[in-house]
C-alpha cells in the first residue's frame, strides 16, 4: 500500500525558500517515500523519537512515518549545518500534528 505525503506548514516554508533546483530533487526524493518510506541510506536521528534524516545533496530531510495511517510526514527541510538543531522542538510539532488527525 501506498504511503500519503504530509508536510508541516514549516517544512513548506522551509522547501519554498530553498533554490528552485535544490526544491526539485527534494519533491523526487520525498515523493519517492510514498512507495518505501524507508529507503537505503535512511537513518534514524539520535535523541529523536521516531525521527528519520533523508539525505538530498548537502540538504537534508527530517520526517517520521505514520505507519497506522500510512502517512510520511515531513518534518524539517534544510541545509546539513543547520537542520539537525531544536530537534526537541519538532518532536512536539509531530505530537501537535497527531492530535490534530484524532
Amino acid at each position: 500500500m501506498a504511503y500519503a505525503v504530509e508536510f508541516l506548514k514549516t517544512a513548506e516554508e522551509e522547501l519554498a525558500r530553498l533554490p528552485k533546483d535544490a526544491q526539485r530533487q527534494i519533491v523526487k526524493r520525498v515523493e519517492g517515500l510514498k512507495d518505501n518510506p524507508r529507503p537505503p541510506g535512511v537513518e534514524p536521528l539520535k535523541g529523536a523519537e521516531k525521527l528519520l534524516r533523508l539525505r538530498v545533496g548537502d540538504y537534508r530531510v527530517v520526517y517520521t512515518v505514520e505507519g497506522r495511517r500510512f502517512v510520511v510526514l515531513v518534518v524539517r527541510i534544510g541545509h546539513r549545518k543547520e537542520v539537525y538543531e531544536n530537534l526537541k522542538v519538532l518532536g512536539s510539532r509531530v505530537l501537535i500534528w497527531r492530535q490534530r488527525k484524532k
